[in-house]
C-alpha cells in the first residue's frame, strides 16, 4: 500500500497523540458533569477552566473571553447573529467576496431578512482595497466580518488596520481566524478585535470543538440558548474531552509557532519552487509576501483540478482543489473568481497545505511525480491542445 502523504491540513489535521492522551480519561474515568455541585464534577470543571486558560494564552486573550462552541461555523454564526440581534435597528452587514462558506453562505439568509450586504472585492493577489471598506461603512452598518487568512490561498489580510478603521466608526468587528490560529502569532490584548472564531480540528485537536473569542464589554446575544454554561453565552453541557483536547492542542501550537514560520514555511517554499521550475504554465495564486506559512494555492493551466487530485490520490498524496464539481459541471471556487484568476488556470487549481508533521521526503515524493501527472493530463486535454495551437488564450476570466 502506498504511504499517505497528507497535504490537506487546511481541510483538517491529524489529532496529535498528546491530545488523544489528554482526552481519554474523560470519556470513561472522569466522566462527571462540570456543572455539578459534587466533587466528582468539580474536578472536571477545574480541567475545563485549565483548558480555557491554555486557549486564551494561544491568542493573548483573557480566559473569561473564551466561549467553547462545536466548531468554527457555529462560532462564525454566533458572532454574526448574536451581534445583529443586539443592533436590530441597523440593517447593513459588511464582509468580503472571499469568505469561508460559514460566513459567505450566511449572506443569502441575511438578505432574505432584509439586510443590505456589502461584499468587498479583492485584487488579483487576493488583497482588499481598504478605501472600499471605508466607503462602505455608514451609520446603518451593524457589524463587519472579515476573515484573518484565506482558507484557499492563505492570503493574510491586514486585520489590525481593518479593525481600527471599523472601530473608528463604533462598529463591532469579527474575524474568522480558523486558518490563522496556531500558524501565526495572535495577541488579542494588543489587537483591536471584538470577536474571533477558531476551530480545533485545524490545529491538531478533534473535529467538533471550536471557540468564539468575545472581548469583554462586547454586546452579544447567545445563539445557543439554554442552560447557564459558558456564563450564559452558549447553552449546552460542555463537551469535556474535546475541550481538554483543544486546550492541549493550543498549548502545543503555541510551542510550535516558530517551527510553523521557519521549517514548515521553508518546506512550502521549496515545494512551490520545484513545481514552478519543473512544470510549464504553473502559477502560484495570491499575495505570496503576505500569507500563511503552510499554504500554497497552485494553478496548473489547461487541466482540471479534480483530475489532478485523482492522480495524486493514486500515488498516496492528499490535496484539495479550488474547484467544486456541481451537477456534473465544473465551477471554479468563488475565491479564485473574485481574484480574477483566468479560466484556464482556475480550473486547474490545487491547494497544498502543510503541517509540522510533513517532511522533506514527502515533498520529494510530490515533486517526483507531479510533472508526469500534469504532462499526462495535458496530453489528453482539449484546452492544452488549443493553447499549443494558438487558439486559446490564458486571459479569459473564470
Amino acid at each position: 500500500m502506498t504511504k499517505t502523504v497528507y497535504l490537506d491540513n487546511n481541510a483538517t489535521t491529524q489529532v496529535a497523540p498528546e491530545v488523544v492522551e489528554e482526552m481519554q480519561p474523560y470519556f470513561h474515568e472522569f466522566y462527571g458533569n462540570p456543572s455539578s455541585m459534587h466533587t466528582f464534577g468539580g474536578q472536571v470543571n477545574r480541567k475545563v477552566e485549565d483548558a480555557r486558560a491554555k486557549v486564551a494564552a494561544l491568542i493573548g486573550a483573557k480566559p473569561d473571553e473564551i466561549i467553547f462552541t462545536s466548531c468554527g461555523t457555529e462560532s462564525d454564526n454566533a458572532a454574526i447573529m448574536g451581534t445583529l440581534d443586539r443592533y436590530p435597528e441597523k440593517r447593513h452587514f459588511v464582509t468580503t467576496r472571499v469568505e469561508h462558506p460559514a460566513v459567505w453562505n450566511l449572506c443569502p439568509y441575511l438578505r432574505s431578512k432584509d439586510y443590505r450586504i456589502t461584499e468587498l472585492s479583492v485584487n488579483g493577489k487576493g488583497q482588499l482595497d481598504l478605501e472600499e471598506l471605508k466607503s462602505a461603512l455608514s451609520d446603518d452598518t451593524a457589524m463587519v466580518s472579515i476573515m484573518y487568512a484565506n482558507n484557499e490561498t492563505g492570503v493574510i489580510f491586514p486585520i489590525d488596520e481593518i479593525a481600527n478603521i471599523v472601530k473608528a466608526h463604533g462598529i463591532p468587528f469579527h474575524t474568522d481566524a480558523v486558518q490563522a490560529v496556531g500558524k501565526i502569532p495572535l495577541d488579542m490584548s494588543k489587537q483591536p478585535i471584538d470577536m474571533l472564531s477558531l476551530s480545533g480540528h485545524k490545529l491538531h485537536a478533534p473535529k467538533g470543538i471550536g471557540v468564539l473569542y468575545l472581548r469583554r464589554g462586547t454586546k452579544f446575544s447567545p445563539l445557543m440558548k439554554g442552560g447557564h454554561q459558558e456564563k450564559g453565552r452558549r447553552g449546552g453541557t460542555e463537551n469535556v474531552p474535546y475541550i481538554l483536547g483543544l486546550g492541549k492542542a493550543a498549548e502545543s501550537a503555541l510551542s510550535h509557532l516558530e517551527e510553523e514560520n521557519t521549517r514548515v514555511c521553508a518546506l512550502r517554499d521549496r515545494m512551490e519552487k520545484g513545481l514552478v521550475e519543473s512544470i510549464p504554465n504553473t502559477i502560484v495564486n495570491g499575495d505570496t509576501a503576505n500569507r500563511l506559512p503552510n499554504t500554497s494555492s497552485v494553478c496548473f493551466e489547461y487541466v482540471e483540478g479534480e483530475s489532478i487530485l485523482m492522480m495524486l490520490d493514486e500515488i498516496g498524496v492528499c490535496a484539495s482543489s479550488g474547484s467544486a464539481c456541481t451537477s456534473g459541471s465544473l465551477e471554479p471556487s468563488h475565491v479564485l473568481r473574485a481574484m480574477g484568476v483566468p479560466f484556464t488556470a482556475a480550473h486547474g487549481s490545487v491547494r497544498l497545505s502543510l503541517s509540522i508533521h510533513n517532511t522533506d521526503e514527502e515533498i520529494d515524493h510530490l515533486l517526483k511525480h507531479m510533472p508526469g501527472i500534469i504532462e499526462n493530463l495535458r496530453n489528453i486535454s482539449p484546452f492544452w491542445k488549443e493553447y499549443k495551437e494558438g487558439r486559446l488564450s490564458a486571459s479569459a476570466p473564470a
